[in-house]
């Protein structure tokens, strides 16, 4: 998948977010999403900040310092952002179909991973369907595999071996755990939630295993 493709499926994804969200009710806004402690409306939050200009870097460092990391900062920074109405939220999304330019320090394989990976956030808890492009997914798979900084997929699964079962992909060795590229990507990217739509003997070991939340 090159690079106008993969623009073309999340400006695609893009739409069917903004199309789920539109049809939300105040309470389902408000209920969790698969990230443990966030809400739907918090990881909406997240998602329409991918609109986050080059000019919010210094306050994006300050919430770093502030929040003890990376990671805290995000979620202090969705919280906040979160804050604003529903309606801004969606809109926010929506303006940023066609916009073929990543966040600042990655590309659209990173925004690949967010669009796709908190879409399901959303969804999956909600009981809604938000079909994942398979060849995006795999694209978006390779990247949370090959990246020694992002969900660290490779130390976390040694000794696993993951094979899509309705695109041509797989990475690892190991115990085969094979599935839906979309419950693939989850899986990798830390979302426990989608082992039951996994199999074999892998997927039966990760099962028994102890688990972190996303």
């Amino acid at each position: 998948m090159d690079r106008t493709e993969a623009w073309t499926a999340i400006d695609a994804h893009r739409r069917e977010i903004v199309a789920l969200l539109e049809s939300l009710s105040a309470e389902e806004w408000q209920q969790p999403s698969l990230c443990a402690g966030w809400t739907v409306r918090q990881a909406a939050a997240h998602v329409a900040l991918q609109n986050t200009p080059w000019t919010q870097l210094p306050r994006a460092l300050v919430d770093v310092a502030r929040h003890g990391g990376m990671n805290g900062a995000i979620h202090a920074v969705a919280c906040r952002h979160a804050e604003l109405p529903v309606n801004v939220l969606v809109d926010e999304i929506r303006d940023r179909i066609g916009v073929w330019q990543a966040l600042p320090s990655v590309t659209y394989h990173e925004t690949a991973i967010d669009y796709l990976v908190h879409g399901q956030d959303m969804a999956l808890p909600l009981g809604r369907a938000l079909p994942m492009p398979g060849r995006l997914a795999a694209l978006a798979a390779d990247r949370v595999w090959s990246s020694g900084r992002m969900f660290h997929a490779r130390r976390r699964y040694a000794g696993y071996r993951f094979v899509a079962d309705d695109v041509d992909w797989a990475v690892g060795e190991g115990r085969e755990v094979r599935g839906p590229i979309g419950a693939l990507l989850l899986l990798l990217t830390g979302r426990v939630a989608a082992l039951p739509e996994l199999t074999g003997p892998g997927a039966a070991a990760l099962r028994a295993r102890p688990t972190s939340p996303a």
